[in-house]
């Protein structure tokens, strides 16, 4: 073991293990169990600081929403608009009153609630109170769901005047096609203006249930007492069942272009395709090779040939967006809409480059020590651990997934490498969206 690696391992285990250097098998300082009604809980003891971070995550993002594209985001929404016998203000007032921080959101995955609170006791307890009463008796009142309604109207106006949003939206729907990821978690106007509270009040009955949950616990308070705050927080839900899995994605079949006109001088391009998904077998050939592809930003191919070799954009990136099914793979660049064109060009050369040649030894080197080292940032406080471990048991991944990190990054060859990107990515079959200067609408 060499000294960076000595340095990384000292780190994590700094980081990960509990007070007593007692350590949770197989992954350190991480424990798991599920509550008599279904509901997976992880557990990590931080007891340098007197708080305590939580999140609950249900398989409810807007892959579910069905045939109302917007309903996860809104219902997610409303949660803290009122719950039991408090409206919105005297809820936020009994956070605020205990420095307790709320939070909530709906992905294409998932959604969530995050609670972050010091663990004094009478403080935690009223937290916990109004965070599981948030959680578990919404009241989705008319009037809260009209609000809620005109203000996601509002932002779908904003975004339709953000060239980049228009582009991101115009390339899932592309790439996705009829799969439910194609439908922005926003909504459409239309979907959106047409939602009910019936069906708002059904999509939180049927998703936000024990047995579609995962709860993830970190921060300074003992095993058992994260197991009396886990009961609390089960008990605030019915027991229910998983959602059903999302459909398999097709992968796209063939190359389309689509250009928007847009009153703007820059042009924001996506270029991409189907990728991967959470726990595929090329994770990390595929992570680390978009490392070098655009994901290391500075140092990247991408930025080399198009930025700094030709001065075409100020910023070139690429990333694989894993997901619970096949997420997107996708290079973006901002540019001038004049220059676009070159730009698109030079993207899919360096990227047909690299997955015919792959990556040469210094180049993967330098890559897997930049992942290596920059691991424990990706670690280093009681939120990043909450995203960590939510990741890990929303998507089923091992419970020493953090603790093998590494070994699976420096075990990447460049054969590796080659031979995923060649398996997974077809330069023939991109789809390439441009929203920005005044042309001509072209479609395929």
């Amino acid at each position: 073991m060499n000294w960076r690696r000595f340095l990384f391992w000292s780190l994590l285990m700094l980081l990960l293990t509990p007070a007593g250097g007692a350590q949770a098998e197989p992954g350190p300082g991480i424990e798991h169990w599920e509550t008599e009604n279904g509901l997976k809980v992880y557990f990590m003891a931080a007891p340098a600081l007197p708080m305590l971070d939580l999140r609950v995550i249900f398989r409810a993002g807007s892959a579910r929403d069905g045939d109302q594209p917007g309903l996860a985001r809104l219902t997610n929404g409303l949660l803290k608009a009122g719950a039991g016998e408090w409206d919105a203000d005297t809820i936020a007032e009994r956070f605020e009153s205990v420095g307790a921080q709320y939070d909530a959101d709906a992905l294409r995955d998932m959604a969530f609630l995050s609670l972050r609170g010091l663990t004094e006791p009478d403080w935690l307890e009223r937290a916990l109170a109004t965070f599981t009463t948030v959680l578990g008796q919404p009241r989705f009142f008319q009037r809260d769901l009209e609000r809620a309604r005109r203000q996601t109207l509002v932002a779908l106006e904003a975004e339709a005047q953000r060239p980049g949003s228009v582009a991101q939206r115009l390339f899932f729907e592309a790439v996705f096609g009829e799969h439910p990821y194609a439908s922005s978690p926003l909504g459409t106007s239309e979907s959106v203006g047409a939602i009910s509270r019936e069906q708002v009040q059904a999509f939180h009955r049927e998703l936000y249930v024990a047995r579609n949950g995962v709860l993830v616990l970190v921060g300074g308070v003992s095993r058992e007492q994260a197991e009396d705050i886990a009961a609390q927080v089960a008990a605030a839900l019915p027991e229910g069942r998983p959602a059903a899995p999302l459909p398999e994605v097709k992968p796209v079949e063939e190359a389309r272009t689509i250009r928007v006109p847009f009153p703007s001088e820059q042009a924001h391009v996506f270029m991409g395709q189907t990728g991967m998904r959470r726990g595929d077998p090329d994770y990390f050939p595929l992570y680390v090779g978009n490392h070098m592809l655009g994901g290391s930003s500075l140092t990247s191919l991408l930025f080399e040939e198009v930025r700094s070799s030709r001065g075409l954009a100020y910023s070139v990136h690429s990333s694989f967006v894993p997901m619970e099914v096949e997420g997107p793979f996708v290079m973006g660049v901002q540019t001038q809409a004049a220059q676009a064109d070159e730009a698109i060009q030079v993207m899919r050369d360096t990227l047909v480059r690299f997955r015919d040649r792959g990556p040469d030894r210094a180049q993967l080197q330098a890559s897997r020590r930049n992942i290596i080292g920059g691991f424990p940032l990706r670690i280093a406080s009681n939120r990043d651990m909450v995203g960590n471990l939510a990741m890990m048991g929303f998507y089923g991944l091992p419970l020493d997934y953090l603790h093998t990190y590494s070994d699976y990054v420096e075990s990447v060859s460049a054969k590796g490498i080659r031979d995923a990107f060649q398996r997974r990515l077809d330069p023939e079959r991109l789809i390439t969206v441009i929203v920005g200067g005044e042309t001509e609408l072209v479609l395929p």
